[in-house]
């Protein structure tokens, strides 16, 4: 089984939000026996604690339901997916030294930014941190999300030759 890991520095805003997007797109994908998904933080500030209130509401809006707790990612997590995607660089940083670390290996074909998959990236390859900002950032980002989410399930589906439902939400 395929495996994804989304990485953000306190697992309540941004990678929770990217987890319940790219699950959503592999169930009308039908490709949920194939690929799994998870989020994780880079630092334990908020373990056990659901999203934001914000980043759940933001979600509802859009038929999203996020139950998912922080957790810090650690080195086993290194073991058990076969793709990291993080949502900013210093998350992509703090990913790539912890795989050195534990496995001495500076592997960086299966970690990945985000925005990588975002054919509107312009020249800002950070997933926006919307924690001390208002509502609107909220907004951008699950949008954000949901384009690169798209992107990324697409080059996934090529990548190890998935043959998935072609539906208008996942290849808009």
């Amino acid at each position: 089984m395929l495996s994804v890991l989304f990485v953000c520095y306190g697992n309540i805003c941004r990678s929770p939000v990217a987890e319940g997007v790219f699950r959503s797109l592999v169930a009308e994908a039908g490709l949920s026996e194939l690929l799994h998904c998870d989020s994780a933080g880079t630092s334990s500030f908020h373990l056990g604690q659901l999203p934001d209130r914000r980043t759940r509401e933001n979600a509802l809006e859009h038929n999203l339901t996020l139950t998912h707790r922080a957790r810090r990612m650690t080195g086993e997590d290194l073991a058990q997916f076969t793709y990291f995607v993080a949502m900013d660089e210093a998350n992509l940083e703090a990913i790539e030294k912890l795989n050195y670390r534990s496995t001495g290996l500076h592997t960086t074909d299966t970690i990945f930014l985000l925005r990588e998959f975002d054919p509107q990236v312009g020249d800002q390859p950070d997933v926006p941190d919307p924690y001390y900002e208002g509502p609107e950032v909220f907004e951008e980002v699950y949008q954000i999300c949901l384009r690169c989410c798209r992107q990324l399930l697409v080059y996934l589906a090529q990548q190890h030759e998935l043959d998935y439902v072609k539906s208008e939400r996942v290849n808009e």
